[in-house]
């Protein structure tokens, strides 16, 4: 008889879940449920860069996307179904009571979004990672040495402590945190004890700042003396982590009858979703997997034993274990990528929807708006590249690494009145593909050779002229992921071997991986063209680096 494990994906907008048959790897069902509360805007304040997503969005999300993926399959599929395992964006921490409930599930805290899950990409708590960097640097352990040397405000304790500053009310009930891909195994196995719940080296390690060399997280007194509120947390958090092919657990009762699965069906340990992307990718060493949607989290893996005592600067971390267990694993990313081409789409779709708004059926036009990026890459593909291009920065939404600064903003330079819609969405697609060189340029520069890059997400199949820039720019070959989910397929090849049909993951990978269907090569007559203009890319840079930090100077000596 088969076994079937399922995969759960919680991205930005939706929920994904995929059945897959563990032996051969096959994609049987498949079922998407979007956010409905995300869907409508709530919580959320893009002006302040404040993005919250209600409990009950994933609750909701998590029963419709598995029970509809079941109603797909026969009576005997269901019963084969030995395990289930999720990845979640992250770091998106939310603030429990002392039974593991977000506090947005009790009545005083529905419509609380500080009680809500803090999502990846908020970033309100810009002050507080700036507070946490210079307290390292002065403090006798410096606890974000494995965190590429800088914390972002990104990240778990930084949102913690941003939050319990704001909201007294949460502050006075929070018991604990939770990031995402912690609490939705918990949820499933029933475990309502913060201090028994197994949390995920993924997140731990990357978000954290947790290291055995520490002795798990940052002391109490490191974040004691951030702020007072912190006192005593370490003791309510966790100490040990487990990777991803452990079990957290099986089934609960409650939910064995909710998904109509039995109660020995084993729920692995969670991690953030580029982590298990990597792993549906069969992510080898010195691989550079690149996760490509909203934003981008390049992934990378190499033997622990090389990088013994050494710290690789600017990146989101270096943790053993993350992505493959007993192989050190290091990601970098870019805070915006799609998002960068969506938001160019929405400022070309404002005649659209402000002078047709009225008159013409809102089906016509979401189809319009829809047709803007496809159009956008095919025209764009047919420009010349020359060396007087405009050059942008793709930090939109902050830069992410190498060296986070999430206070940095996106730049244009270079346009003229000849220059039209097309030539600047060139222009920004040329951008994000010179963020990514400059993570591989820190990575060579760190001793870190790149031999082959590996593409997955929603653009790396339907950009066609993004996937030809970046390949360009590059100068390296990227294949592209067959399967339409390579991050619930990775959930699904840890969901089999914490089930134990596979005794470590990369027996499981050989087995279900689904292999590239695409590769790019750089064209060669553009190479000097894109080095040029990647010289000023970099130039800009410094420029909008250097104004930055003139501008913040003149602000003190204001003060002052």
């Amino acid at each position: 008889m088969s076994s079937y494990v399922i995969g759960v994906d919680f991205g930005t907008d939706s929920v994904r879940a995929l059945l897959v048959n563990a032996h051969t790897g096959e994609e049987v069902a498949t079922a998407v449920h979007s956010y409905k509360r995300w869907a409508e805007g709530l919580y959320c304040n893009p002006a302040h860069a404040q993005f919250r997503q209600h409990p009950l969005d994933y609750i909701e999300g998590l029963e419709a996307s598995i029970t509809q993926v079941l109603s797909q399959v026969s009576d005997t599929v269901k019963s084969g179904v030995v395990g289930i395992s999720v990845d979640t964006t992250g770091s998106t921490p939310v603030a429990v009571d002392e039974k593991a409930t977000p506090l947005a599930l009790l009545p005083e805290f529905a419509d609380n979004p500080n009680a809500m899950f803090i999502l990846w990409k908020d970033h309100t708590a810009n002050e507080e990672a700036r507070e946490i960097n210079e307290l390292a640097r002065t403090w006798e352990v410096d606890y974000t040495k494995y965190s590429g040397g800088l914390y972002s405000s990104e990240w778990f304790w930084s949102k913690i402590l941003h939050t319990i500053r704001i909201d007294d009310a949460v502050a006075a009930k929070a018991y604990s945190w939770l990031e995402h891909c912690d609490w939705i195994p918990a949820l499933l196995t029933g475990n309502t004890d913060p201090h028994s719940i197994k949390r995920g080296r993924c997140a731990a390690g990357h978000k954290a700042m947790w290291h055995e060399e520490f002795g798990g997280l940052p002391s109490d007194k490191f974040l004691s003396a951030l702020d007072f509120r912190m006192k005593g947390l370490r003791s309510r958090l966790y100490t040990e982590t487990y990777t991803s092919d452990h079990a957290a657990g099986t089934l609960s009762a409650e939910w064995s009858r909710r998904l109509g699965l039995s109660e020995n069906v084993v729920v692995g340990v969670g991690a953030i979703d580029a982590h298990f992307g990597a792993v549906g990718a069969k992510i080898e060493p010195f691989h550079l997997v690149k996760v490509m949607g909203t934003s981008t989290c390049d992934m990378l893996i190499a033997p622990t034993s090389l990088f013994e005592g050494i710290c690789i600067k600017g990146i989101c971390g270096q943790v053993d274990g993350s992505i493959i267990p007993g192989m050190l694993a290091m990601e970098a990313g870019q805070s915006a990528y799609g998002d960068l081409f969506q938001w160019f789409s929405q400022l070309l779709s404002f005649p659209v929807r402000t002078l047709f708004g009225d008159t013409l059926p809102k089906g016509m036009i979401d189809k319009m708006i829809a047709q803007i990026l496809p159009t956008l890459n095919d025209k764009a593909a047919t420009l010349p590249v020359t060396a007087s291009d405009a050059v942008a920065l793709d930090w939109i939404n902050g830069r992410r690494t190498p060296d986070v600064d999430l206070d940095m903003k996106c730049m244009i330079s270079g346009i003229h009145l000849g220059t039209d819609a097309v030539s600047i969405y060139k222009t920004l697609v040329e951008a994000t593909a010179f963020g990514s060189k400059a993570i591989v340029e820190r990575y060579e520069e760190e001793g870190v050779t790149i031999s082959k890059v590996i593409a997955l997400g929603g653009l790396s199949k339907k950009a066609a002229f993004v996937m030809q820039t970046l390949a360009n720019i590059l100068e390296l070959p990227i294949a592209v992921v067959k399967s339409e989910q390579a991050c619930a397929l990775g959930a699904a090849m840890f969901a089999a071997t914490a089930a134990g049909v596979y005794p470590a993951i990369g027996d499981a990978q050989a087995a279900m991986h689904s292999g590239y269907e695409k590769e790019y090569y750089p064209e060669e007559n553009k190479r000097a063209v894109y080095q040029e203009l990647y010289k000023k890319y970099k130039d800009l840079g410094a420029f909008a680096k250097k104004n930055k930090h003139q501008k913040k100077t003149n602000a003190t000596e204001s003060v002052n």
